[in-house]
């Protein structure tokens, strides 16, 4: 029946439709480094790395666990081009894994901690009362701690992996989204269209999800690029200080402690170049951060 049918666009008008969409996107990039420029160097630094430690296993020269006698403390050039470390094995190699490493239990832990911590944070704001009191209480307590003692102390009880590392920089992420957020969402909460909402008898779930929740997600955004970098720091420190990733696990906190604790003398490249890496990261991810929340902070977009 022609009243049953499933009216699809025509081909031309959905090509159009998404050249018209890339070309927004494009203009928009375009604008952001414009008026952004410190920013688009950022982005651009967070890019090369996210492409580094999707490719690693093409663009590295030499396996990263593999044990060469013949080249123990190699300097960096030729055959292994930034040097080898104390076991023979090619840094460049254990370079690029570190970086899918530190990025990964970057961007997870964040992209998890800064979503349960911002979806707290709104629930709290809207119930209020008792419930509001308790949820702040928590967050004070977990507040209270230092990051990384909290997540040293998190690793002493689930011990040394990947997963336990990612749950604990849940941990120390969650709260300040939670107190952050909230307070974004106390203001949305009395304005004129929730308002309206309660009054026509949506529902408390509906009202959330679609009055607030979107409504918050500039101060999310922002929240998840400026962690980004603080949670590659306390993974490098964890893993540094010998409770984060594994050992046989490459990655850029564990090349810091072997090059700086026990090779600085002899062999200061196997701590210049993770360290470089680590800083070009959280320098990175820190300028991206700063320019996003320059362009979608309303109180700030005339700066």
């Amino acid at each position: 029946m022609q009243g049953n049918r499933t009216v699809s666009a025509p081909p031309n008008l959905r090509r159009s439709s998404v050249r018209q969409l890339g070309a927004a996107v494009v203009s928009g990039l375009i604008d952001f480094s414009r008026r952004k420029p410190l920013g688009a160097i950022g982005a651009i630094i967070m890019v090369v790395l996210i492409l580094i430690a999707l490719l690693a296993p093409v663009i590295s020269p030499h396996d990263p666990y593999a044990v060469r006698s013949d080249y123990l403390f190699a300097k960096p050039g030729g055959y292994l081009p930034l040097g080898g470390d104390s076991q023979g094995r090619d840094v460049m190699s254990r370079l690029f894994y570190g970086a899918r490493v530190s990025l990964f239990v970057g961007l997870v832990s964040v992209g998890i901690g800064i979503t349960i911590g911002s979806l707290i944070g709104v629930v709290s704001a809207y119930i209020g009362g008792k419930f509001d009191i308790i949820i702040q209480r928590l967050v004070d307590a977990f507040i209270a701690f230092p990051g990384i003692i909290l997540a040293l102390a998190v690793m002493s009880v689930l011990g040394s992996s990947q997963t336990n590392l990612i749950i604990a920089l849940v941990l120390v992420l969650s709260p300040a989204a939670v107190r952050t957020v909230r307070s974004q969402a106390l203001v949305i909460k009395e304005l004129d269209y929730v308002l309206a909402a309660r009054a026509v008898g949506c529902s408390d779930f509906r009202i959330i999800a679609r009055c607030m929740v979107p409504n918050v997600m500039a101060i999310f955004i922002i929240l998840a690029t400026l962690n980004v970098g603080y949670a590659i720091v306390v993974e490098a420190s964890l893993s540094f200080l010998g409770v984060g990733v594994p050992p046989d696990i490459a990655t850029w906190g564990g090349m810091l402690a072997e090059g700086n604790v026990t090779y600085i003398d002899k062999a200061p490249w196997l701590a210049l170049f993770p360290g470089i890496a680590l800083s070009a990261a959280v320098f990175g991810v820190n300028l991206l951060g700063d320019a996003l929340r320059d362009v979608m902070d309303p109180r700030l977009r005339g700066s």
